[in-house]
């Protein structure tokens, strides 16, 4: 008996064939899991995104680009647009929440989590092309190539999209050391 390849999986689960899917699951749910757990810090969020990335795998399979035979780069993909779309809701949330009137208070905790720099706060403000593209190749060790492939670029645009990136976090980085934060500075 010959173990079925990645593709062969995909194709029964494009039957909606269950199994299928369950074998999918077995074989990526723990890499997809890590990456969403790294974007957003808490098992509780990355084991709800884990989740909605594999029932949008069942929801979108006709659309599903395979790259180099395997569905993993579309799941990662996914993973960084849901995590993105996390972090902004729960910025929409901490700001709902900080306009509510509270009395005094000596520390305002929406401002004490606004300052805290986190992965998935810098990916909040990149086009989602952009910020896929960052953890595919970055993160999960892409070659620029396959990212590419798994968005739908060309390699040159994909390499391009890099560069200015990259450029941009110079700048930032830069602009950083020259206005350090200082601990428990207010704005």
């Amino acid at each position: 008996m010959t173990i079925p390849t990645e593709a062969e999986i995909w194709a029964r689960a494009q039957a909606k064939d269950s199994l299928a899917y369950a074998e999918l699951f077995d074989l990526h749910s723990a890499r997809v899991y890590r990456r969403a757990l790294g974007l957003l810090g808490s098992v509780h969020d990355a084991e709800d995104v884990t989740a909605a990335a594999f029932f949008e795998l069942w929801r979108k399979n006709r659309s599903v680009r395979l790259v180099d035979g395997s569905v993993l780069p579309w799941l990662l993909v996914t993973v960084v647009n849901f995590s993105r779309n996390h972090v902004r809701g729960v910025a929409r949330y901490r700001a709902a929440i900080s306009a509510i009137p509270r009395g005094d208070q000596s520390v305002d905790p929406a401002e004490v989590a606004e300052r805290r720099i986190d992965g998935a706060a810098a990916l909040a403000g990149l086009n989602r092309t952009d910020a896929a593209l960052l953890v595919l190749t970055a993160v999960e060790g892409l070659t620029t190539a396959e990212a590419a492939a798994a968005l739908g670029l060309r390699p040159g645009a994909a390499r391009m999209r890099l560069s200015r990136l990259r450029d941009g976090f110079r700048q930032e980085l830069r602009r950083l050391e020259l206005n350090p934060r200082i601990e428990g500075e207010t704005s």
